[in-house]
């Protein structure tokens, strides 16, 4: 006769590795065994899945979560949401967080929810408020931080000791940050064109996308962008693939970066190409990312491959945007390129600006944007690390050229621009650097965290959102297509001046058309 199985608690950092496996393919039998438990308990953890990782995820502690085997709710969990929210915003902008700070919100927040009784923001709320999402960086005290230039030098000189004891190249370090693009945002003398964005008017949510950039130290390995829009399939997408897009595409109602999104590009995309490019280079399947403290951001419990061998590392939240190398001219560069870029198709399409606006898709922005960033040279990059590892550039060839899209390329191509040939130089500036500093996160107001907090979320948004963006796919069929470039190569045969290559291509699309063609005809 059997004992009886001896009860087994798990910890949370237990349950994020549980999660991992079945997301792996792991069954809900062998890992009862492998931990000791019922599977009742496991498939419990698979259906709580995202809020074991929401959780984890707003913890400043690994080894805090490694001991904690419950996720405590507050007696005032309205309370606790907002103020989790309202914290993890303040991080991500750097600002300082102290007792007293937090004291004041939460009292804020208390009544700002309608709730009832007394509250008394003291100490040990605050250390049990701590304690709940395993924080380390609030200070009891109101206590002065210390200066940047110290702060920066600190984190500098640990950040190389770290270097050194894991034994890490700089093509083994990667930075990766997000950031708000206006993808049809078009310079323009007068302050507001409706129906787009210019250089001082009006910028559109529904073009605008969240696109983040990812590249190792030396700027040899640069990632494919990962952009977040609004809708699933957006119109322009029509029977287009995502896999085969030129981007890493994600979608979000408000075309915002969140944790599940980060954790699957982390998961699906980052750690699969990094072991691909590090294993191409004869090194150690071996990496960490560096990242800011932004609200979606999951933190190092999460971020982390099966054996541990690819990470993330963070900066600290009041250096974070002194020295985070993609904010040091990386993403300028991009969205400078990806800008010059569509003044220049339009001036080859001999188009005037307002017909080259209206024509203008999602998916026209997201190869020009995958080209702008092919565009951003490898000095450009490791540039931007010379405050963390100022070894780097030394080692880098001498390459001093000017970066790719200077103020005075873009004036150029804009006197040659019908209808924006007087633009002036204050108007440019004011275009290139519109999404400068817009975040890659959703930033909330008080009263949208009060609304979250007490769960009330825009349902019809979203609906609608499916309506503008979402149409029934076209099918075109082999013939249809065989025809199409037919009547292409017919026409370049007829063009005197385009040169062979293009012909070449069309060939060989032809023939593979005709491949498809004759296997759907045999399995029929």
């Amino acid at each position: 006769m059997s004992g009886k199985r001896k009860r087994v608690v798990l910890t949370i950092k237990d349950k994020l590795d549980i999660i991992k496996k079945l997301e792996d393919g792991g069954s809900s039998k062998q890992l009862a065994v492998i931990y000791g438990i019922g599977e009742t308990t496991v498939r419990d953890i698979r259906k709580n899945k995202e809020k074991i990782i929401t959780y984890a995820s707003s913890s400043d502690s690994t080894s805090l979560l490694a001991k904690r085997k419950s996720m405590k709710p507050s007696m005032y969990e309205e309370l606790d949401r907002a103020m989790l929210e309202w914290f993890n915003q303040q991080r991500a902008k750097g600002n300082p967080i102290s007792g007293p700070i937090c004291a004041k919100r939460a009292e804020f927040f208390f009544y700002a929810l309608g709730m009832d009784g007394d509250f008394n923001p003291s100490s040990g709320w605050l250390t049990r408020f701590k304690q709940r999402h395993s924080i380390r960086e609030i200070n009891i005290r109101n206590e002065r931080l210390d200066g940047e230039e110290t702060a920066v030098e600190e984190f500098c000189n640990n950040f190389r000791d770290f270097i050194e004891q894991e034994n890490l190249q700089p093509e083994q370090i990667y930075n990766a940050d997000e950031t708000g693009l206006f993808w049809k945002c078009l310079p323009s003398r007068t302050s507001v064109i409706k129906g787009k964005c210019t250089a001082s008017g009006h910028k559109s949510i529904e073009e605008r996308v969240t696109i983040m950039c990812c590249a190792n130290a030396t700027g040899l390995h640069k990632l494919k962008l990962c952009v977040v829009g609004k809708a699933k399939k957006p119109r322009s997408f029509k029977s287009t693939d995502t896999t085969n897009l030129p981007v890493s595409y994600f979608n979000q109602k408000g075309a915002w970066m969140n944790l599940s999104i980060f954790r699957q590009w982390f998961d699906k995309i980052f750690v699969p190409q990094v072991r691909e490019y590090l294993r191409s280079k004869g090194l150690q399947e071996k990496a960490v990312l560096l990242l800011d403290n932004s609200p979606t951001h999951p933190n190092e419990n999460v971020l982390r491959s099966d054996d541990g061998q690819i990470f993330a590392k963070y900066l600290p939240p009041n250096v974070a945007s002194l020295i985070q190398p993609s904010d040091q001219g990386v993403m300028a560069t991009m969205k400078r390129n990806y800008r010059a870029g569509l003044l220049q198709n339009n001036l080859e399409e001999g188009n005037d600006l307002k017909s080259f606006w209206k024509k203008l898709t999602l998916l026209d922005a997201l190869y020009e944007v995958a080209m702008a960033w092919n565009l951003v040279k490898p000095v450009t990059i490791s540039r931007a690390w010379k405050k963390i590892l100022p070894t780097i550039e030394e080692k880098e060839v001498l390459d001093f050229d000017e970066e790719d899209i200077s103020l005075a390329t873009v004036a150029t191509i804009l006197q040659h621009t019908k209808g924006l040939e007087n633009v002036t130089t204050e108007n440019i500036e004011k275009w290139l650097e519109v999404d400068s500093t817009e975040p890659g996160y959703e930033v909330l107001t008080d009263s949208e965290i009060i609304r979250r907090a007490q769960g009330q979320t825009d349902e019809s948004s979203e609906n609608e959102e499916e309506e503008i963006e979402l149409i029934p796919e076209k099918h075109i069929n082999h013939a249809a297509a065989l025809q199409w470039t037919e009547n292409l190569l017919d026409y370049l045969e007829q063009q005197g001046d385009m040169i062979l290559p293009d012909k070449l291509v069309i060939r060989k699309l032809r023939a593979t058309i005709r491949n498809k063609q004759k296997m759907t005809n045999s399995n029929q």
